[in-house]
């Protein structure tokens, strides 16, 4: 599981190496859906997109967020948690 943003001042920006990489791209908000057809539109449609429609508000590795990520997530994928994860 890998993690980045679509914004400019994002701790790790996407790049095309995360999408090619990427089986499943889950984003927090539709805005995160069209930033993504911006920059990697000829690399989507062999992926699967998942909105999970929660609103980008939380800090950094915020507990609530990472409940609510778990829960939404595990509908799509099976999520095995490890301590070097």
């Amino acid at each position: 599981m890998r993690s980045a943003g679509t914004e400019d001042k994002a701790r790790i920006k996407v790049t095309r190496g995360h999408i090619g990489w990427a089986d499943f791209i889950f984003v927090m908000e539709k805005k995160h859906i069209r930033r993504l057809r911006e920059s990697f539109s000829d690399m989507l449609p062999n992926k699967k997109v998942v909105c999970l429609n929660i609103p980008d508000e939380y800090q950094f590795m915020d507990q609530e967020l990472i409940d609510i990520l778990i829960s939404t997530v595990s509908e799509h994928i099976e999520i095995r948690m490890t301590l070097d994860e």
